[in-house]
């Protein structure tokens, strides 16, 4: 059985977040997206693992979907705007290839 990749997430939000004011969240996924052409040390081909959708989610509402494709680099970074009117949880959700799946949270609380 392979090893399951390491992960690593960075997830800005700026400070000082404001009631109905748009923000910027930024979101990296640490992630080796190998697109399965790639051949190893010993010539065998690396297994396809690729990260194919992303989706953010204010409290139940989708604020944010991504469908991602063979061409993206690794470590996807993406980087869209919110507005909240009152406090609420950004929940991040990474989909891919072999059943692979990551989820953070953030909660936020605008004055």
């Amino acid at each position: 059985m392979a090893d399951s990749p390491k992960i690593r997430t960075l997830i800005h939000l700026p400070e000082g977040l404001r009631k109905g004011v748009a923000f910027e969240v930024r979101a990296t996924l640490g992630h080796p997206m190998e697109n399965g052409l790639r051949p190893d040390g010993y010539g065998n081909v690396v297994p396809r693992s690729l990260v194919t959708r992303f989706e953010c989610r204010l409290d139940a509402a989708l604020v944010c979907s991504v469908d991602l494709y063979p061409a993206i680099a690794a470590n996807p970074y993406i980087a869209f705007w919110v507005r909240a009117d009152g406090a609420g949880t950004l929940s991040f959700e990474w989909l891919g290839d072999n059943g692979f799946r990551h989820r953070e949270t953030r909660t936020i609380d605008p004055a």
